[in-house]
């Protein structure tokens, strides 16, 4: 298959190290998978999160931009419901012009933090119901490419820089939710499959290049990438061992509600062998999850999920506690790929 090859990156802490190491981490991990050949760089949002550094996804890809040369950057996403479509539109719209032909905006509607976060954020007003997302992201649309019709409120209002291009507009989803959203206003989809346990229909992706509906503002046909996480390292055994921080990361955060740092593989071992029943079944049920082994094993495992999905590009994401092994797994991963 000629498959394209992408990142998700969520920018996490390194070796027991501060936030402010891994924003460096992510421009230097930037640098090297546009020096392999991947398509695309993307930065996740994520707020008052231990683990994760990268809470302005906006900053960060006009830092990676100027620090890569061929690698398209963009959002994984922007949590659209915190903020007004037109200062998305414009800041992007302005990382287009410093960046022509290489900006994403890939968006969702999940919160990226806790509710308490969510009101934060949102002050002095309240945060956006859930049920406003598809007006923000028609509008944000709109916005990108100065599209509005004349009845509508905000017709005339230019967003700037006045005459850059829009950049391209993704929608992230991790089941069917945003599929029908997606294929009206005629935007990019993402099925991020390393979200969740649950299972993701094969049908999901084909029932959104069927709805696709072209509207003259950004693709011309649909387009749609698959997201996963993998783990790429010399065995499977040694790959279960490097994603060990994380799987137990996943139990804390989503069965307990503690979001903490990211541990070493051995503290995340031991911490494994005390955890209840339940939660060591969740566990292996997150690391089933995860495309895991050898090189070989690896592309077969990718290989074969585009197949059955229907995509020519798939998001890697893997969050590992040591950056050289985290640096590896992409590397590895290319050179098996460019054989």
């Amino acid at each position: 298959m000629n498959l394209k090859l992408s990142v998700v990156d969520q920018a996490p802490v390194h070796n027991g190290q501060s936030q402010v190491s891994a924003l460096h981490s992510s421009t230097e991990l930037a640098t090297l998978c546009d020096e392999l050949g991947y398509h695309r760089f993307w930065l996740a949002e994520h707020h008052d999160t231990a683990s994760y550094s990268s809470s302005c996804p906006e900053i960060l890809i006009s830092h990676i931009a100027q620090h890569t040369k061929n690698i398209r950057v963009g959002s994984g996403g922007v949590m659209l419901s915190h903020y007004s479509p037109l200062k998305v539109a414009e800041t992007f719209r302005t990382l287009e012009a410093l960046n022509p032909g290489r900006i994403d905006l890939g968006v969702g509607r999940a919160p990226g933090g806790t509710d308490k976060t969510s009101l934060a954020l949102a002050f002095p007003n309240n945060p956006n119901d859930v049920s406003l997302y598809p007006h923000m992201l028609s509008d944000l649309s709109n916005f990108l490419h100065d599209s509005f019709e004349t009845n509508h409120p905000y017709y005339g209002i230019n967003a700037t820089p006045i005459g850059a291009q829009a950049p391209q507009l993704w929608t992230l989803g991790t089941s069917t939710g945003s599929i029908e959203l997606a294929a009206q206003l005629g935007l990019g989809f993402v099925l991020a499959l390393f979200i969740g346990t649950h299972e993701r229909s094969t049908d999901i992706i084909r029932h959104y290049k069927k709805r696709f509906k072209a509207n003259g503002k950004g693709f011309k046909t649909a387009q749609a990438i698959l997201s996963v996480a993998c783990i790429c390292a010399d065995s499977k055994e040694e790959a279960a061992y490097i994603a060990a921080p994380n799987m137990y990361w996943k139990v804390m955060a989503f069965r307990h509600g503690i979001r903490e740092a990211i541990r070493s593989p051995e503290d995340a071992l031991d911490r494994y062998k005390k955890l209840s029943l339940s939660d060591k079944a969740y566990y292996q049920e997150t690391l089933d999850t995860v495309i895991s082994g050898t090189p070989a094993e690896c592309r077969s495992d990718i290989e074969e999920l585009a197949m059955d999905y229907d995509v020519d590009e798939v998001m890697l994401v893997n969050v590992i506690y040591d950056f050289a092994n985290r640096c590896a797994s992409y590397s590895k991963l290319m050179a098996e790929f460019s054989k």
